[in-house]
């Protein structure tokens, strides 16, 4: 499981796919999910505005599963 900061409040699940480079582009998340199956905290999800916080863990379909962990004195950046 990789972790995945953030120094925000919270991210989307829109922008946690262009994060992990699983679209190249903002306008590509909804055929993105739904044509996956994200899981979100071990349930499904298909929202791309879906709030995602410090803690929660996203599974994406041939791009990982992401621990999302809130650094609010770095910057946005896969580890």
């Amino acid at each position: 499981m990789e972790e995945l900061r953030f120094n925000t409040e919270y991210v989307t699940l829109g922008q946690l796919l262009k994060m992990t480079n699983a679209i190249s582009s903002g306008g590509m998340a909804k055929w993105f999910l739904s044509e996956n199956i994200v899981y979100v905290n071990g349930e499904a999800e298909q929202r791309r505005g879906r709030k995602l916080y410090d803690g929660d863990v996203i599974l994406l379909p041939g791009a990982g599963k992401y621990k999302l962990m809130a650094d609010p004195y770095g910057t946005r950046d896969v580890h």
